[in-house]
């Protein structure tokens, strides 16, 4: 039984260029205008939150620091302590409506 592979970036160009009628250049720097904008948008310096229509939802999340902390090796059952861990930035993206209709 084999699984289907996903498409490639090349793959994805062309299958947009053949059904938009641009050129793969041009599908091509939608793309980059695309990055630069949610870039700029999850960026420091943006709202934190960018919305791709019918597609996902992108949020920059700032997770707070956590305290090292004692707790076991689930095979050996030995105590261990777990690293403490520093605040940091993540970006979540979260499906919409959209996107979980196809999945079904």
């Amino acid at each position: 039984m084999s699984k289907a592979k996903a498409a490639t970036k090349t793959v994805l160009y062309q299958s947009l260029a053949e059904a938009t009628g641009l050129s793969k250049k041009d599908v091509a720097s939608v793309f980059d205008g695309l990055v630069t904008f949610i870039e700029g948008q999850v960026g420091k310096k943006g709202p934190g939150l960018v919305t791709v229509p019918g597609l996902l939802k992108i949020k920059r999340v700032t997770k707070p620091a956590t305290k090292s902390r004692q707790g076991r090796n689930p095979q050996t059952g030995e105590t261990i302590t777990i690293k403490a861990k520093p605040a940091r930035t993540v970006v979540k993206a979260y499906p919409l409506k959209a996107l979980k209709e196809m999945v079904k």
